[in-house]
């Protein structure tokens, strides 16, 4: 169970709460503490990780709350190839399911050891920080899933890894903590260089995955949707931004990233208040193609029970989300809505005014004339949504990403920044 703070913690908590400890933690422990503590194997590291209810500015401030990444876990890296060019062919919600479907597929493996592992939702693809443990057979299911996608979508998904301690060799930094972002959903924020470090090593030319066998077997979608249809903002809104900020020194990041986080409250108010997600513009995709789509991504072939059993749901679907029970499944779906994601960059989606945007630009240019950040932004009016629904009473995430692939067009404008001399 998550812990819940608004302060430091005490040596031993925190010690009960994460892996490795800090060596003045260390020095003031006893000795037969420190000896059951070894004896725990840190592949519950992120289970263990107290759960902070703060705001994204406040955390970025209290440098004690942030975690190494223990060296024997792996950054574990999906990502669709020629990403820029699918989605400016118009296979933007294509390039979107593929990368859904990668966490779909890594979660269930470490849901079924009871092990919770921090993710990433780009769009394009997805990041994972897993233990040794979860490594091998995720990397066969992602291989199958690899396969499937090549089959079915003519698209080619990259898998790779990186170990952490080779990350850590190279002198990069991982540093984790775990923000409340709702009363029922809270998000890993990672700071360091370390992860896209581990980008460039996985996209590199050069590099090879060990050899392993896809595993069909290895590769359970259960809980994958796509049942949402665009998804227009809110009705005092008129458009939905997909924002990408990276800070120019990786050793300012918390500092930086503060500021922007800053910035946009100030905009666009409180977090909830920016919500691309709300109850009354959610539309169920209703046609046999839609459903076709998803069936093929979720199984990589032709599953007629799927399809006929998802298009008699689909068609009793308004009359559910008028009981009790589905009312209440809608409220958890904003609330479990992932529109902001921490992971080395700030990754986020907002809704709001042309003039908030405005607004949002004038501040991002100055930091970045400033020398402080790079960053890509990229306007839609409209927003897409993918689901990993494990229940619908317990445990479902949303990912959220501005249609017409939002992330990957503001990553065209990054990546056109950070080329320029």
């Amino acid at each position: 169970m998550d812990i819940l703070l608004n302060g430091k913690l005490s040596g031993k908590l925190r010690a009960a709460a994460a892996t490795p400890l800090l060596p003045e933690e260390i020095t003031n422990l006893p000795y037969h503490y420190l000896l059951f503590m070894s004896t725990i194997s840190n592949e519950l590291f992120y289970n263990r990780l107290p759960v902070n209810q703060l705001s994204l500015g406040e955390l970025l401030t209290e440098e004690h709350l942030f975690y190494r990444i223990p060296a024997n876990w792996h950054v574990l890296l999906t990502d669709v190839k020629k990403s820029t060019e699918a989605v400016t062919q118009g296979r933007h919600e294509t390039v979107n399911m593929v990368a859904t479907a990668s966490i779909v597929a890594v979660l269930n493996i470490a849901y079924k050891q009871n092990i919770s592992v921090p993710f990433f939702f780009g769009g394009d693809g997805a990041t994972f920080l897993v233990p040794p443990v979860i490594l091998e057979p995720a990397l066969k299911a992602l291989l199958q899933h690899q396969e499937n996608t090549n089959a079915n979508f003519d698209l080619q998904l990259r898998v790779g890894h990186v170990a952490v301690e080779d990350i850590y060799k190279m002198g990069c930094q991982l540093l984790i903590s775990k923000l409340k972002t709702s009363d029922l959903f809270s998000i890993p924020v990672v700071l360091g260089n370390g992860l896209a470090h581990a980008e460039k090593i996985i996209k590199g030319d050069d590099y090879l995955l060990t050899p392993l066998s896809a595993d069909e077997a290895l590769l359970d979608m259960s809980g994958f949707e796509c049942s949402w249809d665009r998804i227009k903002p809110p009705e005092q809104y008129d458009e939905v931004v997909s924002l990408l900020v990276l800070a120019k020194d990786a050793s300012l990041q918390a500092s930086v990233f503060k500021q922007v986080a800053d910035t946009i409250d100030a905009v666009y108010g409180e977090p909830e208040k920016r919500k691309p997600i709300t109850e009354s513009q959610l539309k169920l995709k209703r046609t046999l193609q839609k459903i076709s789509h998803e069936m093929r991504g979720k199984f990589g072939r032709f599953n007629l029970l799927y399809l006929t059993g998802t298009w008699l749901k689909l068609l009793l679907g308004p009359l559910y989300f008028k009981t009790r029970a589905g009312k209440s499944y809608l409220n958890q779906l904003v609330q479990l809505s992932d529109t902001l994601v921490i992971d080395g960059k700030i990754s986020t989606v907002i809704s709001g005014t042309a003039a908030q945007r405005t607004e949002l630009e004038k501040e991002l240019d100055r930091l970045e004339t400033e020398g402080a950040i790079l960053y890509g932004l990229y306007v839609s009016r409209e927003s897409v949504l993918s689901c990993y629904v494990r229940s619908r009473n317990e445990k479902h995430v949303h990912f959220v990403d501005g249609a017409d692939g939002g992330y990957t067009r503001a990553a065209m404008v990054l990546k056109q920044k950070l080329a320029k001399p």
